[in-house]
């Protein structure tokens, strides 16, 4: 039976950096969230390349729910 894995982070930046990811990702169509207090968590607990920490689970799952939604809204 395959493991499951809690998600990874692929980028991250501050200032400059994060607007240039943001602007990135929605050249390419991926939704851009904002939550700020879960973005500082992220970027000060987690290394590119790493899996989101187990404290962290609850609220990235909130924002993934939210995102699966925007996305069967669209494809109605």
């Amino acid at each position: 039976k395959e493991e499951m894995h809690a998600p990874k982070v692929i980028a991250k930046g501050a200032g400059i950096i994060a607007e240039k990811i943001e602007e990135i990702a929605k050249s390419h169509g991926i939704p851009v969230i904002q939550n700020k207090k879960l973005a500082q968590a992220l970027y000060k607990m987690v290394e590119i390349g790493e899996e989101i920490p187990a404290v962290l689970y609850q609220a990235v799952a909130e924002v993934l729910a939210y995102i699966y939604r925007l996305r069967g809204e669209m494809n109605e």
